[in-house]
């Protein structure tokens, strides 16, 4: 299963190994470059740097997962820190909702049921505002479950609330879902969500344990 995880991070993830061609000087005890056999030249070498810079493709695609731009430039959010919403300590805030970060990794069930003892719910992601709110507060490369799950019906995705996924609104890994069995003859029927640069969703299955994101309803202090 975790070798499958990892061919999932991989399709976004890439290492660069190609290398320039290598560029050897002129000798140094030829006054000239070695003449052709046809046209004799007479200019004299001109200097060449000991190291070659990198071709700028090499560059760019090393730099892809860390320059990664957001889909469209965002606008500050007014509603983060509402001040007639109020969250729990450990818990951050978001327009009029609450969102716990856990630090502990639990299969999707288990996480679930730890979002509703403190009484809320795996996160429910339904507008790209709450996708970039998630992206600026989650670690890079760490998975965490998300409240999306084909369990019931295969491919119907829902969310814990019992809604269905708006099909125009999702940030699936190119390729996904694919309830790819690997060792799980059950499938893969719960969302997992991974920052490398951007955020992305994936299926997995339901019974690896990591990490979650929680979500509730902020309390209202203003009158």
């Amino acid at each position: 299963m975790l070798r499958n995880l990892e061919m999932k991070q991989g399709t976004v993830k890439a290492d660069v190994t190609e290398r320039p061609p290598e560029i050897k000087p002129c000798s140094t005890v030829q006054p000239t470059c070695p003449e052709p056999e046809v046209k004799i030249i007479t200019q004299t070498c001109s200097p060449i740097q000991t190291t070659s810079p990198q071709l700028p493709e090499i560059n760019m695609i090393k730099q892809s997962h860390s320059t990664i731009p957001t889909t469209t430039p965002q606008l500050p959010d007014k509603t983060m820190n509402d001040p007639c919403y109020k969250c729990e300590d450990g818990w951050k805030q978001h327009g009029g909702k609450c969102y716990y970060f856990s630090s502990n990794s639990s299969s999707w069930n288990e996480s679930r049921t730890e979002c509703r003892t403190k009484g809320g719910d795996l996160v429910k992601i339904d507008s790209e505002e709450d996708q970039n709110f998630l992206r600026k507060n989650v670690e890079q490369d760490i998975f965490f479950w998300i409240g999306l799950t084909d369990f019931a019906e295969e491919g119907r995705w829902l969310w814990v609330d019992g809604s269905p996924l708006n099909e125009s609104l999702t940030f699936w890994l190119p390729g996904e879902p694919n309830n790819e069995p690997g060792e799980d003859p059950d499938g893969e029927d719960c969302v997992l969500m991974v920052h490398v640069g951007i955020v992305f969703w994936f299926d997995f299955t339901c019974k690896i344990t990591f990490r979650s994101i929680c979500e509730k309803a902020a309390v209202a202090v203003c009158v």
